[in-house]
Formats: structure tokens, sequence, C-alpha cells
């Protein structure tokens, strides 16, 4: 499974071999609120953080944890 946005492409998989089963993505990035307030308005069954979070974090269907941090807590 592939996600993208903004030219950023990360693929994701439940294969063995890949990765840990519950492996951890961190990614830090700009304006991350609007980023979960998106998902939360797409109203995905595994990708529903608070709309107002800067830090969200995601399980994909496979298991895999996606951190979110934003740029801005870090200033």
């Amino acid at each position: 499974m592939q996600v993208s946005r903004s030219g950023v492409k990360l693929h994701l998989s439940e294969d063995y071999g890949d990765g840990t089963p519950g492996s951890v993505v961190y990614i830090r990035g700009k304006d991350i609120a609007a980023l979960a307030a998106e998902l939360n308005a797409k109203g995905a069954r595994f990708a529903r953080p608070s709309p107002t979070d800067n830090a969200p974090k995601l399980t994909d269907p496979f298991g895999n944890v996606l951190r979110f941090d934003d740029e801005a807590n870090h200033a």
C-alpha cells in the first residue's frame, strides 16, 4: 500500500521481513493540525485523529504506527 502527499511517497506493508509488526514511523512536517483535520473529515476507519491534534498518531490497517509531529512544536 502506498500513501502520498506533496511529492512524498510512503509505502506501508504487512509482508514478513519488511519490518517488525507494529513498527513506528516518525514524520515531522508543517501544519500537521491541518492534515489531522483533513484525515478526520475523510472519515477513514483507521485514520481519524482529532481535527485539532498537531501531533497525531495513526495506526494503518497493517498495525504500523505513523506518528506525526509539527515543526512548530520544536521552534
